[in-house]
């Protein structure tokens, strides 16, 4: 990126124009949804999105979510059929994200979808992504706002952690509220496949999901993905020598992510734990057991990205 530092600006009327021509220049900007911070971009411009992945240095074939406004502009882009609709209405704006065909007169960036032809396509909900879409008229592509294999921004200082000076802007709105990337869901032949687990589990979306084939889809389908640059071991009762220690519950570390035992509330403060652990001095880090149901799973995927080898 061209800038000697990121421009961090607070979320208001003068941001998102700054922010809408940033990205009509074809520059991408940081801006916070309800799930984590994106890195968002116009979707329709092979460049804009170019300079997504060489801001995070993403892979090739990892894909790109788009945002758009609402399910009429998601139908301009994807073919929607009486499942995807459903899901659509019930959840959008919201942390879902579908994958589904790609119309070939889309106008997307073929950059965009990693060479598939489906295309992963969300509606949010945060009233800055929202403006920002409004305001550029054009889906965005937007990934998670951090450097690619590293931990997801949930305040606007993750992102300069990884991202300053190699993005023109942040926008800051504050800690996300759900601070966990967005269920992704296929939807192929009237059937539902759970790419990734998130904020909205099958309880809450009332249907069957089977699982993913293996193959890259979607985001978030790497095995070492959303890691901290230092040794990560799971399921911790206490912290061995030069571990720095995120509990839950009973188990107190050196920070704890819900000493209540909350699901809801340890989501929410899973990236910033592992940016605050990252930050120590101690060499390693450590986590306590996180239960499996619910939100767990999502965490729990997380987390088993973040220690696998590399």
């Amino acid at each position: 990126m061209t800038a000697q530092h990121t421009l961090v600006r607070p979320y208001g009327t003068a941001a998102i124009a700054e922010a809408a021509a940033l990205i009509a220049s074809g520059q991408p900007v940081a801006v916070p949804t309800e799930t984590v911070y994106g890195l968002a971009a116009d979707a329709t411009s092979g460049e804009a999105v170019a300079r997504i992945y060489a801001a995070k240095g993403r892979p090739s074939f990892n894909p790109l979510i788009v945002h758009v406004p609402d399910l009429e502009g998601a139908e301009r882009i994807a073919v929607f059929d009486d499942l995807a609709r459903d899901l659509a209405r019930r959840f959008w704006p919201g942390p879902l994200t579908l994958v589904l065909p790609l119309k070939p007169d889309a106008g997307i960036a073929p950059i965009v979808t990693a060479g598939l032809s489906t295309i992963a396509i969300r509606v949010p909900a945060h009233p800055a992504m929202r403006a920002l879409i409004a305001a550029v008229d054009k889906p965005l592509a937007a990934p998670s706002a951090n450097a690619s294999g590293r931990i997801s921004a949930t305040r606007a200082a993750h992102v300069l952690a990884t991202l300053d000076g190699r993005i023109a802007m942040v926008i800051d709105g504050g800690a996300t509220a759900v601070g966990l990337e967005s269920t992704i869901v296929a939807i192929a032949d009237g059937t539902a496949r759970l790419l990734r687990p998130g904020p909205l589990t099958e309880a809450d979306l009332g249907i069957p999901l089977s699982r993913g084939s293996g193959k890259i889809e979607a985001p978030g389908q790497m095995s070492s993905h959303y890691a901290p640059t230092k040794p990560l071991r799971l399921d911790a009762a206490v912290a061995a020598p030069g571990e720095w220690l995120i509990g839950f519950g009973a188990i107190k570390g050196h920070a704890n992510l819900s000493e209540s035992g909350d699901l809801i509330e340890a989501a929410a403060n899973l990236f910033g734990a592992l940016h605050k652990a990252e930050s120590q001095p101690l060499p390693k880090i450590a986590v306590a057991h996180i239960p499996q149901n619910g939100l767990g799973q999502a965490i729990n995927d997380r987390l088993k990205r973040a220690a696998a080898p590399r």
